[in-house]
């Protein structure tokens, strides 16, 4: 019968206890390899703290390289596997955003530059239907069907989510290899979606990051810890506080459309100027709207159905805000669509209800909005976030530890 790299090495290490107490300098806590660069430490500026009342990955600065994976559970799985697996993914995740090397992986030097990885987890419909399915929050099923939409079941709904950030590629992959090897008993991959923006250093700290019709996206964000509070993080009840939910639409972009309109037309159909991301009525990037102002011949600046326009929460509805935290993809064109390009965006939003935030911005993007010529949605998932982990049990906490353990005493 095989035996998995993990149940070997923990074997190995109890029987060579005797030998290791020369080594043990170079271990950190829980007896897990901590990574060193040639000064002995990992740089403080590359890791994101894993542990905290939330997970990481949601506030942090968007990172470079996105892997969003999406797991479907293998068949028979209960709520002990579950457990089981969120022990294993959360102990992985925390040793690799750490630059430490999880039990299990002989691969010490892949773990060494963090590069600001987070890794954060979200929760289908389906671990709470086996779980515990009374605690499913109402808003956890499919969004409505949209009248533009053309999803493909290829990019939909899965049991499990892993967002994977950070500003090196080659640690994204890494960590995508790892923590797929690591659920391989309890899960099966669904889909990969691969994303990046701008590479860390080559544009200013802070700014705002640009989708590939070089629209900035991402500028009406929450900033501040009362907006956080607001718009993204849940506060009860029991087992729910610090978590939040997750929403995945993937855009196909047509690029080759787009780039066809002159860029006063491109502007008009944003709502905002591309070089800066200004509104049209003037200021800069975080300048208010003014969707009363006119032009010399009396006619609005802002057109109504630009998308900046359909996207603002109206005056009396001042919830439908969330956290945007977008990725761009590119892939080869597909055979014989005659198209230069496969590109778009993976749309990724953060709130504390999708119904009361969400889905009232996207059923007016859906109803009008200037962009809708050059984009398609064709995937569509939602996931509720645990809290973070680490506050209670320290390093033995897991995510979803308070839905999980609910059942099994």
């Amino acid at each position: 019968m095989p035996i998995s790299r993990r149940i070997f090495l923990a074997s190995a290490a109890s029987a060579a206890s005797a030998a290791s107490a020369g080594m043990l300098a170079g271990c950190g806590e829980g007896g897990v390899t901590r990574a060193s660069t040639s000064e002995g430490e990992v740089p403080e500026g590359a890791v994101v703290a894993f542990d905290g009342a939330r997970q990481a990955g949601i506030e942090t600065p968007t990172q470079s390289s996105l892997n969003l994976v999406g797991f479907n559970l293998r068949e028979g799985a209960d709520t002990a596997a579950i457990a089981r697996l969120m022990r294993v993914w959360t102990a992985d995740a925390r040793a690799l955003c750490s630059g430490e090397t999880p039990l299990g992986s002989l691969e010490t030097e892949m773990n060494q530059w963090p590069a600001n990885l987070t890794i954060t987890c979200g929760f289908g419909s389906k671990v709470f239907a086996v779980a515990a399915p009374e605690r499913t929050p109402g808003w956890l099923r499919d969004l409505p069907a949209f009248t533009r939409d053309r999803l493909d079941p290829a990019w939909g709904q899965t049991d499990l989510v892993l967002q994977i950030c950070s500003d090196d590629p080659v640690t994204c992959a890494w960590a995508l290899r790892h923590m797929t090897r690591a659920g391989v008993d309890y899960v099966s991959v669904a889909w990969v979606q691969q994303g990046f923006m701008n590479a860390r250093g080559t544009a200013p700290q802070g700014q705002t990051p640009r989708n590939l019709f070089g629209q900035v996206d991402g500028t009406v964000n929450p900033r501040t810890d009362t907006e956080y509070a607001e718009q993204v993080w849940i506060d009860g009840p029991d087992g729910f506080a610090g978590s939040t939910s997750l929403v995945v639409r993937r855009i196909a972009m047509d690029l080759d459309e787009w780039e066809l309109l002159d860029r006063a037309s491109g502007e008009e159909a944003v709502g905002r100027t591309l070089d800066t991301g200004a509104p049209l009525s003037g200021g800069g990037e975080f300048t208010a709207p003014d969707m009363g102002a006119t032009d010399g011949f009396g006619l609005p600046v802002i057109d109504k159905n630009s998308h900046m326009a359909r996207s603002m929460p109206p005056a009396d509805h001042p919830e439908q805000r969330f956290k945007r935290r977008p990725y761009n993809y590119s892939l080869p064109p597909d055979p014989g669509s005659g198209k230069l390009s496969n590109a778009g965006l993976i749309f990724i939003a953060f709130q504390k209800d999708p119904d009361v935030q969400f889905v009232p911005v996207q059923a007016r993007l859906d109803e009008v909005d200037r962009l809708n010529t050059w984009i398609t949605h064709i995937g569509s998932a939602v996931y509720w976030v645990p809290p973070g982990t680490g506050l209670e049990k320290g390093r033995d906490e897991y995510w979803g530890e308070s839905v999980l353990s609910a059942r099994r005493g």
